[in-house]
């Protein structure tokens, strides 16, 4: 009988180490991609972009009520429009040129009024001290022209960085019931198995580490 209840126990202790959430807050910010889709689902190829310092995902919501007889009578929630702002040490004119479409013309990349930037989608990833890494993707928005800033260089050398903005819309993901806008994904140390679910589910094509078809720009 001991027995038995010591195996119970063994078993009830095993589900809740499985079960355990995690609580640890991310690190860092890695492996910034993303690859032209258009109006499909597929993108022809992966661009990474390197030295991503920050990044920020705004998934703005309000609640909304309707009123009688002095009090609530129902709430909904309005969802606002997502948007994406992020710092590089350096954009590299390779990618400026790819995600705002700009024109090239004997070497020289000029912007317009007329500019079509593509839709693309974006997927990056966020570091943890235990090794495990957890990735945001984005189906499909579009990149608008960053500003262009430079200062004097003084006595001390200081590096400057470029930030970019994007905004995101939803999109026909599969195996989902519904369009997405943003997809999360996490992998324990050593493990790759989400992350390349949600490379397939957001470019259509694997991760650049089973693949060829990728560019990887950097300063």
């Amino acid at each position: 009988m001991n027995e038995e209840k010591t195996k119970l126990l063994k078993l009830d202790l095993q589900h809740f180490a499985t079960g355990e959430k995690n609580y640890r807050a991310s690190t860092g910010v890695d492996e910034f991609y993303y690859g032209i889709v258009d109006d499909g689902l597929t993108a022809a190829q992966l661009e990474r972009v390197k030295f991503l310092q920050n990044i920020t995902v705004d998934m703005p919501q309000e609640v909304v009520r309707a009123y009688g007889d002095n009090e609530t009578a129902e709430m909904a929630v309005s969802s606002g429009d997502v948007s994406v702002n992020s710092a590089f040490h350096k954009i590299p004119i390779e990618d400026k040129q790819k995600l705002l479409g700009w024109e090239v013309v004997e070497g020289l990349t000029a912007a317009g009024n007329n500019d079509n930037p593509p839709y693309v989608g974006v997927i990056f990833t966020k570091t943890y001290e235990d090794g495990s890494k957890e990735y945001v993707g984005l189906p499909k928005g579009i990149f608008t022209r960053p500003s262009i800033t430079g200062n004097t260089k003084g006595q001390n050398t200081e590096f400057s960085n470029e930030e970019i903005s994007a905004q995101f819309m939803d999109r026909e993901v599969t195996g989902f019931s519904k369009k997405k806008s943003v997809i999360f994904a996490r992998d324990a140390k050593d493990s790759t198995t989400n992350r390349d679910a949600l490379f397939q589910k957001i470019f259509g094509i694997a991760h650049p580490s089973t693949t060829t078809t990728t560019t990887t720009t950097g300063a």
